[in-house]
């Protein structure tokens, strides 16, 4: 009798400590809706800074390594090499200025012009223009700005190309200190291309494919291409290779606290047959190696071989993903803006990604109020549960979208999900915790809004389902302590270390 008493007021003091411990974290979550309300309405920014640093962030899931390394940290990497960077133009020699030299025969004491990573930050105004044209930093204080800012933004790439595969362990190790600072606890990058095959007979095949060409003519194209890939051993290969290199770079990153995964990606600007070439390669890898987890299609949207050859493009992945079922796709479409492109060139770029490509997810999505029968495209996304993923930022340094202007408003109100994301926070000039500010500051999204947001970044990243469980489990906790430390801030109580 003693035993099934004592037995029964554990099991009520459970049931109370539980009750006691549910109530906590509900004052707390209300608390901090309310603190985090105030601060919103009455626009105290700087406070808002602060929170959004604290808030718990889930997942980055258009993400892009390259893009993602500060110029600061190319720097590093550029000494370590012993590299130099000229300092100068001199069309003579075929040297242009803030551009990296890494051939031995250059790098020498007679050559003046070119200048070790140690000289130049010694040299304060040539340092701060290298992470000027390294990156978008005073981009927008440019009276006169020497190019648009779409093709500043593509164009820092080409500076720090011959340093940004240098050490993609290392960078990535790099990137997740970042994340985990900003509590942040999962990554989905793009990480490197994937590689391609050239046949002469199918590359050309391809190639010659026209304008107006029929859905039959390109698959009967595709499959022979496509035929031939899966049995060539060169091609096998690179594929294998390919994967090995990928497991290389992320061996050693996850741990109890993040975990990282990478999608594969092909240019949009290359001759067709390498694209898809490439794409077969993308395929095969995401769907036989388990960090790999997407594809994705990339590069400037209104480039000349990126317009001609969308349609194509399209049914490039709609081909493959016939025959790689499990493959998801997370796809760049409309990024774009009218002017940008013509009228014509804004009226089917998402809705060609996601009902003939089979896009999951769609990156940007910013001329989404000038597809035909937008109504309907948005519709088919809310029923298909197609995220979108909005790169604030992104969308205003490289387009001038922002504000009203921008659409996410429009994805919110149609019950499209949406994810805060940061694109390529090294050459923006951003991070994470920034993206959730503009979403806050900018838009007012309800407390309860934003934590669904956030959630959003696992529920629709390409995580399996027991990841996703897992990621979840783990974000529910962060947040338990996020809201218990900003009940505090609320009741003015200052944490100590």
């Amino acid at each position: 009798m003693k035993k099934i008493i004592s037995t029964f007021f554990l099991i009520s003091f459970a049931l109370l400590t539980h009750s006691a411990t549910a109530d906590t974290a509900q004052q707390n979550r209300q608390a901090t809706s309310n603190y985090y309300t105030k601060l919103v309405k009455q626009q105290r920014l700087s406070e808002l800074t602060m929170l959004m640093t604290m808030l718990p962030k889930g997942g980055d899931i258009h993400h892009h390594y390259t893009g993602a390394i500060y110029a600061e940290h190319y720097l590093d990497w550029v000494a370590q090499q012993g590299y130099c960077i000229y300092r100068e133009n001199d069309a003579q020699q075929k040297q242009e200025k803030f551009r990296i030299e890494t051939r031995p025969q250059f790098i020498n004491d007679t050559n003046k012009s070119c200048i070790k990573v140690d000289a130049v930050r010694q040299d304060n105004t040539f340092y701060r223009a290298l992470l000027a044209t390294w990156s978008m930093l005073d981009y927008e204080h440019h009276l006169t700005a020497p190019v648009a800012p779409d093709q500043h933004f593509f164009n820092t790439f080409g500076y720090f190309a011959p340093i940004s595969k240098f050490n993609t362990n290392q960078g990535l190790k790099l990137l997740k200190e970042r994340a985990k600072a900003e509590n942040q606890q999962y990554l989905e990058t793009m990480l490197k291309g994937a590689p391609s095959t050239d046949h002469p007979q199918f590359s050309a095949t391809i190639d010659a494919l026209p304008q107006d060409a029929s859905v039959a003519s390109m698959h009967a194209a595709f499959k022979e291409f496509a035929d031939f890939l899966a049995q060539d051993a060169s091609a096998q290969k690179k594929i294998a290779d390919y994967m090995e290199e990928i497991s290389k770079d992320v061996a050693g990153i996850d741990d109890n606290d993040f975990q990282i995964k990478v999608q594969t990606y092909v240019s949009r600007n290359s001759a067709p047959s390498k694209v898809f070439s490439s794409l077969f390669a993308a395929f095969s890898a995401s769907q036989d190696h388990p960090i790999i987890v997407g594809v994705n299609i990339l590069k400037a949207e209104n480039d000349v071989v990126a317009l001609r050859d969308y349609a194509l493009h399209m049914q490039m992945f709609a081909y493959l993903k016939q025959h790689f079922p499990r493959v998801r796709l997370a796809m760049h479409a409309g990024e774009l803006t009218l002017g940008l492109v013509s009228p014509e060139q804004l009226q089917n770029h998402i809705h060609s990604a996601v009902t003939i490509a089979g896009a999951a997810r769609i990156g940007h999505g910013v001329d989404i109020m000038h597809e035909a029968k937008a109504d309907q495209l948005l519709a088919t996304m809310k029923e298909r549960n197609i995220a979108v993923e909005i790169n604030l930022s992104s969308n205003d340094i490289i387009l001038g979208v922002k504000g009203q202007a921008h659409p996410i408003l429009v994805y919110m109100r149609s019950g499209v999900p949406i994810v805060i994301s940061s694109d390529d926070m090294g050459v923006s000039r951003n991070n994470l915790s920034h993206e959730y500010f503009l979403f806050a500051s900018r838009y007012h999204p309800p407390y309860d809004t934003l934590k669904k947001t956030v959630y959003n970044s696992i529920r629709y990243s390409f995580l399996s389902e027991q990841d996703k469980t897992k990621q979840q489990r783990q974000l529910d906790q962060r947040f338990l302590e996020f809201e218990a430390a900003t009940a505090k801030i609320a009741k003015g109580e200052v944490r100590k270390f």
